[in-house]
């Protein structure tokens, strides 16, 4: 075994056994704001008087950068948590990509290297009067089928949350509209796609606007949502939505759990406080899809 090799599995028993608090320490190679993440997440399930019963990880290195004594690796981590609410169990699965950096085999930073942010215009969006039945069981079948794959029909983006959660609301039945104005409707199409496709903020406020092909009603919390249904995100609080997800389940106290993609996520706790994205400031919408 190589000593960067060693360096990060010991690394990552490390960030294991802070998860399962059976270490106080946190990892000390991570940024501060992975560690705050951690912190958070492990809270969190005192405040939802949840138990992390199993923790899997796996770690698959895909490209190794040698200058002198020091080596970048850039791997992707795969994780699933058995967590258990009151009497209902659930997995928890993420995927992230990673970047490490040793010197003489010894760890001197590891972090993510994939953030939820999305730079695109802000567009004003039309949208038609034609309603359709929407399907959440479908929607959620594919958001089971697709959140840590990649559907070759669609183009795939850096920032792909959105664009999934647009191809399970499609999957569902959602009708498109505003074809070919990018900046209308909500739409894909060959190589093209409206803004609200594949971009956080304006998906949000399509969601928002009047008049759909769909509707998509707002609600104030989010235990009024249901299976199907989606939640976007402004971590910042300042008014640019960075984020969607699908609700996809519910825990034992009956919050919903959310697939997504960017960082590749299968049931985790829609309020992403275990996320580097995540600022006190953060802000919700919650959408009823029908």
């Amino acid at each position: 075994m190589r000593k960067w090799q060693n360096a990060l599995e010991t690394h990552v028993k490390e960030w294991i056994n802070f998860q399962m608090q059976e270490e106080r320490r946190r990892p000390s190679r991570l940024t501060p704001q992975e560690i705050s993440a951690l912190q958070r997440a492990r809270e969190l399930y005192s405040l939802r008087k949840a138990k992390l019963l199993k923790l899997k990880t796996q770690v698959h290195p895909y490209r190794v950068q040698t200058i002198g004594k020091q080596e970048k690796i850039s791997y992707q981590f795969a994780f699933t948590k058995v967590i258990k609410i009151k009497d209902h169990y659930h997995l928890e699965e993420q995927i992230q990509n990673r970047e490490c950096t040793t010197h003489d085999g010894r760890l001197v930073i590891d972090q993510i290297i994939e953030e939820l942010q999305q730079r695109e215009p802000t567009v004003q969006v039309e949208t038609s009067q034609r309603r359709s039945p929407y399907d959440r069981r479908k929607a959620v079948q594919y958001a089971e089928r697709w959140w840590n794959d990649y559907n070759p029909s669609y183009r795939r983006f850096t920032n792909n949350c959105t664009n999934f959660v647009s191809q399970c609301l499609q999957a569902g039945g959602a009708p498109m509209t505003g074809m070919p104005n990018r900046e209308k409707g909500w739409w894909y199409q060959g190589d093209s796609w409206s803004y609200s496709w594949a971009v956080a903020h304006s998906f949000r406020w399509f969601l928002s606007s009047a008049n759909h092909a769909f509707s998509a009603a707002e609600v104030e919390r989010a235990t009024d949502l249901r299976e199907g249904d989606v939640i976007c995100y402004d971590f910042n609080g300042n008014g640019r939505w960075q984020h969607s997800t699908i609700v996809t389940s519910f825990d034992g106290n009956k919050e919903p759990l959310v697939n997504a993609q960017t960082s590749n996520s299968r049931s985790r706790y829609w309020k992403y406080e275990d996320s580097t994205a995540w600022t006190p400031n953060i802000r919700y919408k919650f959408f009823r899809i029908d």
